[in-house]
């Protein structure tokens, strides 16, 4: 492997967790400061970002911007608002129309609220609430704000057994539950609605076209081939501030620099976040800019 520091794009199989993912690629990679960008359910698949080394602190720095494509299916409601879950109730969608799903669909997009799952990782008092929920005592989270970008109905699949299956691509924000979509799409219809597939397309800038799956890292790494992505690849929606050698060693040594003072450019405007690099335009880490100052954030590189 060329490096052990940087972003894997990795195409995630259903049947894993996020977790176990991260395990299965510490084997693989014989590493173990190894992290990821975001939990894909177990039954999902597609992009789950992951950071290798040092760039595990690089994280929260990546684009938030996520697309899914996803089934819902309408006349079902589970325990897990998935079809993992245990049957709640059914009900008949013989008489819904297109027309009714995307005008309720309309409401499910924008700055809105949502409430988590009941089986999902959020932490109350410590424990995870899909573990509070297997052993009966399920706790009321309250709605969280969440920005759907777009919701588009890509197919309809009416099914002899009585449900309907909904195709659509989802384009959101962090923290958005598709899960809670499918389950309060049903409820706005009167029919119930879980969450029949997830696909992952894009997260934090990475994109399924790209991505590796974990047979294709393991032949990449035998053949010695494997290249991460650096952190400028991954952070290109960051401006970069490039430091003279004796400036950037100054800054990695955790000092403000003073952009006007030193005669260098200030990055664009609203642009509290800069990755910096040096002459040589090795990535450094990521600065604070503020009232002309640059201030060390992350120091990777010193």
């Amino acid at each position: 492997m060329s490096g052990s520091f940087g972003f894997l794009n990795l195409k995630k199989p259903p049947g894993l967790t996020s977790h176990d993912c991260v395990a299965r690629l510490r084997r693989l990679l014989h590493l173990k400061r190894i992290g990821h960008g975001g939990t894909l359910d177990p039954m999902a698949e597609g992009v789950l970002p992951m950071a290798v080394g040092s760039a595990t602190r690089l994280l929260s720095f990546l684009p938030t911007p996520k697309v899914y494509r996803a089934v819902i299916r309408l006349g079902l409601r589970t325990t897990t608002d998935d079809i993992t879950g245990e049957t709640l109730a059914t009900a008949p969608t013989t008489d819904l129309t297109p027309e009714q799903v995307n005008e309720a669909l309309q409401q499910f997009q924008g700055h809105i609220q949502q409430t988590p799952p009941a089986y999902s990782a959020i932490q109350v008092n410590g424990q995870r609430l899909y573990t509070l929920a297997r052993q009966g005592k399920p706790v009321e989270v309250a709605p969280r704000w969440v920005d759907i970008e777009k919701l588009d109905l890509l197919a309809w699949n009416s099914s002899s057994a009585g449900w309907t299956d909904l195709a659509v691509e989802i384009h959101c924000g962090s923290g958005t539950y598709i899960r809670a979509i499918a389950r309060d799409l049903g409820a706005a219809l009167q029919t119930g609605g879980t969450l029949a597939q997830l696909r992952r397309t894009q997260s934090c800038g990475f994109q399924l076209a790209h991505s590796l799956s974990f047979d294709e890292i393991a032949t990449q790494i035998e053949a010695n081939t494997l290249v991460l992505i650096s952190p400028p690849q991954a952070l290109t929606h960051l401006p970069t501030i490039t430091l003279p050698d004796a400036l950037a060693q100054r800054w990695c040594w955790g000092q403000t620099l003073l952009l006007p003072e030193l005669d260098l450019p200030a990055p664009p405007p609203n642009s509290d976040i800069v990755q910096v690099q040096n002459g040589q335009g090795q990535f450094l880490g990521i600065s604070h800019h503020q009232n002309s100052s640059l201030i060390p954030k992350i120091v990777i590189a010193g």
